[in-house]
């Protein structure tokens, strides 16, 4: 059994990014230990989860119940029930504080995303996560991350200053995709149009300049070093387009990058598989070093 930890943020994190890869590690066996700044636990974005605020009536009385839009982009059924479970589960009741984390630790570091400014950005910005992040690339750990979970993994630095995704390959939310759900949002969410994205462009700015993809791609090594699903390839349309999402005996939507003791996916569409690959790399890991090893106690 292996220790894996996942820090979120207090509130704003993606209900299916973060329920879906605590059901499949705890699923297998693995113990899952929850973080938040403060030691209290965190919550999810709410409209992820209800599906209310995307329909342009969403603030209206009565009516705003009605959902249409909502009922499209919230998270699937399987994450929502997913997610129900996780937050009545003791260890997500009971996280620990980022500042006391320690690689030495855990076995694996989880990172999910989540794109709504107002909760996302101290996650994304935090100096004590990124510190953490870098300190599992240099023990050579598993780390994983999901959408803009890989924002937080390209902020942080090596001794040598670098990105430690520099001379990686890693995928994450695309431009694409990206840019995709804001033009929704900016007509049924038209009072909050930027309600997906996390940063958006200064003046003279290009369009995407801040998104996910392209901050990512400024720390690689090389820009074919971002992956994402090629043209012709099989499968491709179903892969790239965003309406399809993976499920647990489904992954012909998914696109996942493993690279070494890394593993990158791009959105909750991916996320069954983005886990169990996660969770095969662990077990690799566990496997070769002779199974189970003593474990420091989980809380304080």
């Amino acid at each position: 059994m292996a220790r894996v930890v996942v820090p979120v943020p207090s509130r704003d994190f993606d209900p299916s990014e973060v329920a879906i890869g605590w059901k499949v590690l705890a699923g297998r066996g693995h113990e899952v230990v929850f973080a938040t700044p403060d030691g209290r636990p965190g919550h999810a974005d709410p409209i992820m989860v209800t599906g209310r605020g995307l329909d342009p009536w969403s603030e209206l009385p009565v009516i705003g119940r009605l959902k249409l839009v909502g009922l499209l982009l919230r998270s699937d059924r399987a994450a929502r029930t997913a997610h129900a479970a996780m937050i009545a589960d003791p260890a997500f009741l009971s996280p620990l504080r980022w500042a006391d984390l320690r690689v030495e630790d855990f076995d694996g570091l989880y990172l999910g995303g989540g794109h709504r400014a107002r909760g996302m950005r101290g996650f994304l910005e935090s100096e004590v996560l990124q510190r953490l992040t870098a300190g599992f690339f240099a023990a050579d750990k598993p780390v994983a991350a999901v959408c803009h979970g890989v924002v937080l993994v390209a902020r942080s630095r090596r001794d040598d200053g670098l990105s430690v995704l520099h001379g990686r390959r890693t995928t994450a939310l695309t431009w694409k995709l990206e840019r995709a759900a804001s033009r929704i949002a900016a007509v049924c969410r038209f009072w909050d149009p930027d309600y997906y994205r996390t940063y958006v462009e200064a003046p003279g700015e290009p369009s995407g300049y801040r998104s996910v993809e392209h901050e990512v791609r400024r720390a690689l090594a090389a820009p074919e070093d971002f992956r994402d699903v090629a043209p012709g390839e099989p499968g491709a349309l179903r892969k790239g387009m965003g309406l399809w999402r993976d499920g647990a005996t489904d992954s012909r939507p998914a696109f996942v990058v493993r690279d070494g003791a890394y593993v990158s996916a791009r959105w909750p569409g991916d996320v069954h598989t983005f886990a169990a690959t996660f969770a095969d790399l662990i077990e690799e890991r566990e496997a070769a070093e002779g199974g189970n090893r003593d474990r420091r106690p989980t809380a304080t």
